[in-house]
Parts: C-alpha cells; sequence; structure tokens
C-alpha cells in the first residue's frame, strides 16, 4: 500500500472543501457508519445518500484541520483531530464549528479506489456543560 491513511484523510479534508463527492472514501458495506454533527448513518447506503444530499446543499466549505492525529497497523488505522468547520446552506445560511473528529480506516481492496476507506467516522461539537 503506497498512499499513507493520514494522507487520506487529508485528501478527505480537500474533497469536502471543494464540496465534491466524498462517499468514494466510505467502504461499500452494511457495517460502515457516519455520525456527523446532527445526524447518523447506518449502512453504506444511508451513507451515501447523506452525503449526495449534503453536496447539494451546501457550499463554500472551510476545513482547517488543527490536531489530527493517524496510528497506522496492518489491517486498520485510526484518526483523530480537531477541525474548525464553516459552510454555507443553499438558503444562504452560514453555519460554522469547532468540531472533534474521529474513526476508524480499513485498507481499500482495489486500485480504483482510496489506498484507505473510512469503516467510521464520527463528528461532533463540543459545548461546555
Amino acid at each position: 500500500m503506497s498512499e499513507a491513511a493520514e494522507t487520506v484523510v487529508r485528501e478527505y479534508y480537500e474533497t469536502l472543501r471543494r464540496n465534491d463527492p466524498l462517499e468514494p472514501y466510505f467502504l461499500e458495506d452494511e457495517s460502515t457508519v457516519k455520525f456527523g454533527i446532527s445526524e447518523s448513518a447506518f449502512g453504506y447506503d444511508e451513507v451515501e445518500t447523506a452525503l449526495r444530499s449534503q453536496q447539494e446543499t451546501t457550499r463554500e466549505w472551510t476545513v482547517e484541520s488543527e490536531n489530527l492525529q493517524v496510528s497506522e497497523h496492518e489491517s486498520f488505522a485510526t484518526f483523530a483531530d480537531e477541525v474548525r468547520m464553516a459552510w454555507t446552506t443553499d438558503g444562504g445560511d452560514e453555519k460554522s464549528f469547532d468540531t472533534r473528529w474521529s474513526g476508524t480506516l480499513v485498507p481499500a481492496e482495489n486500485d480504483e479506489m482510496p489506498a484507505w476507506l473510512f469503516a467510521s467516522m464520527h463528528v461532533s461539537t463540543a459545548h461546555e456543560i
């Protein structure tokens, strides 16, 4: 495997900034999960639907990685990061959050996709209690 998991995570951020399709970065499996700031998707089909809806209804993304940590192993990789995110909705509303990201990646099975695929991703925002 030539591409590091950290490189794939950074490419995902760049793809999000461009508002390009994100679903190619996810494992096509029923076990794939993605938790966003206000939604959850279980299984690749739900993840794909959620990501396509996001792409169709948002623009002008800012994604600023502040503390990316990646641990790569033979059969999986984990990542965690603090990310400043902002975007504009189709209705013109501007959204901005300081978020926490974490997840698990697995090696891709062919060269037609990123070298690592997200099997799980969790994005949340911290609010003081």
